[in-house]
C-alpha cells in the first residue's frame, strides 16, 4: 500500500520508463546535418581567406540570378499545365483523359535531358514551321499580308533559355499533373455530393468545393517539385544556357581549378535547396496546425 501511494506521489515530470542507452540515443542524432555544417564552414573560410574561391563565388553568383528566373519561369507554366492535365487525366471524355494520360507516360518515361534535346531541336523548330505555315495560309486568305509576323518567324529567333524553359515546363507538367490528381482525388466523394445537393454543377463544385481543399494539399509537394526544378535547370547547360553549372564548366576548363570551382557550386546549389526545404517544411506543419 505504502509502495503504490509512493508511486502516486510522483510528480508529473517523473517518468518511470528506463532510459535509453547513450549510443541509441547518439545513434537517433542528426549527423548529417553535422557534416553539412563543416562543409560550410571549410567553404566559408576559404571564402574568406582563398582569392581563388571569392573570385570562383564572383564568377558563379552571375549564374545565380538566371537559375532562380529560369526555376519561377518554367515552374510557373508547369503548375499551370500540370493543373489542366491533372484536370484532363480525371475528365470523363475519353479523347481528352487519353491524350493527358499519354502525355503524362511519355514524359514520365524519357530522361529529362533527352526532353531538353528534342524540345529544343525538335519541338519548336516544328512549332515555328507550323506558325510559318499558318501565316502563309493567313495570307493567301487576305486576312494578313504576305510578311506578317508568322511567315517572318525563324527558328534562331527563340533563343535556347527560351528552349530550355519550355523543356522544363513541359516535363515538370507531367509531374505536377500527377500531383494535382492525387490532392484531387484525396477529396472526400461526399464533398462533390454535398455541392450538388446545394444547386451546384460539376464545375462550380469543382472550383469551389474540390480544388481549394485540394491546392492546400499539393502546396507541399509541389514546393519538394520546385526545388528539383531548381536542380534540375543545371541541365540547360548542354545548350549553352549560362547558369550556375555552365558558367562553373566554362570557367573550371580555363582555370583548371576544378576542385574549386564545384565545391563552389555545390554550395551554391545546397545553400539555395536547404533554404527552400526549410520553407516547404515550416509550410507544412502551418498547413497541418490550420486543419
Amino acid at each position: 500500500m505504502a509502495s503504490t501511494s509512493a508511486a502516486t506521489a510522483l510528480p508529473p515530470s517523473v517518468s518511470l520508463r528506463p532510459r535509453r542507452p547513450l549510443t541509441s540515443r547518439l545513434a537517433d542524432l542528426p549527423w548529417w546535418i553535422l557534416f553539412i555544417l563543416l562543409a560550410a564552414v571549410f567553404l566559408i573560410y576559404n571564402f574568406v581567406t582563398n582569392a581563388s574561391y571569392r573570385e570562383i563565388l564572383g564568377v558563379l553568383s552571375e549564374g545565380v540570378k538566371l537559375t532562380i528566373t529560369i526555376t519561377i519561369i518554367a515552374y510557373s507554366f508547369a503548375v499551370v499545365l500540370g493543373l489542366l492535365t491533372g484536370l484532363g487525366q480525371l475528365s470523363k471524355n475519353v479523347l481528352i483523359h487519353n491524350l493527358a494520360t499519354l502525355y503524362v507516360q511519355i514524359i514520365r518515361g524519357v530522361p529529362i535531358i533527352v526532353q531538353i534535346f528534342y524540345t529544343a531541336f525538335v519541338i519548336v523548330p516544328a512549332a515555328i514551321g507550323g506558325l510559318n505555315a499558318l501565316g502563309a495560309w493567313l495570307a493567301q486568305a487576305g486576312w494578313l499580308g504576305p510578311a506578317n509576323p508568322l511567315v517572318v518567324l525563324n527558328v534562331r529567333d527563340v533563343d535556347f533559355l527560351a528552349r530550355g524553359i519550355i523543356a522544363l515546363a513541359i516535363s515538370y507538367g507531367a509531374f505536377s499533373s500527377e500531383i494535382f490528381r492525387a490532392g484531387i482525388q484525396s477529396i472526400e466523394r461526399g464533398q462533390v455530393e454535398a455541392g450538388g445537393a446545394l444547386g451546384l454543377s460539376r464545375v462550380q463544385a469543382l472550383r469551389l468545393v474540390i480544388l481549394p481543399q485540394a491546392i492546400r494539399r499539393v502546396l507541399p509537394p509541389l514546393g519538394n517539385d520546385f526545388i528539383a526544378m531548381l536542380k534540375e535547370s543545371s541541365l540547360l547547360s548542354v545548350l549553352g544556357v549560362g547558369e550556375i553549372t555552365q558558367l562553373g564548366k566554362k570557367y573550371a576548363a580555363a582555370s583548371f581549378q576544378y576542385p574549386e570551382t564545384y565545391n563552389t557550386a555545390a554550395f551554391l546549389y545546397l545553400s539555395m535547396t536547404l533554404v527552400l526545404s526549410m520553407g516547404v517544411r515550416l509550410m507544412e506543419r502551418r498547413l497541418k496546425t490550420r486543419t
